[in-house]
């Protein structure tokens, strides 16, 4: 069975061919789970939305595959 992990990434075509099962649409390669350009305030709230999909998305039973947009 094994433990339910979550894959955050920007490239989530490449997560699903290496067979994640829960994956989170990151926002860039370069920064999955962050954008620098933003404000300190605006970029905290984008990093807890990411991590808030990725922990609703350990919770859930999901297709094989399924991805994750961050709002939605």
């Amino acid at each position: 069975m094994g433990i339910p992990t979550v894959f955050i990434t920007a490239l989530p075509t490449i997560a699903q061919m290496v067979g994640a099962n829960r994956i989170v649409r990151g926002v860039a390669i370069t920064h999955p789970t962050g954008d620098p350009s933003l404000a300190a305030g605006d970029e905290l709230a984008l990093r807890v939305r990411i991590l808030d999909r990725a922990v609703d998305m350990l919770a859930s039973d999901v297709a094989p595959r399924t991805v994750w947009e961050i709002d939605g």
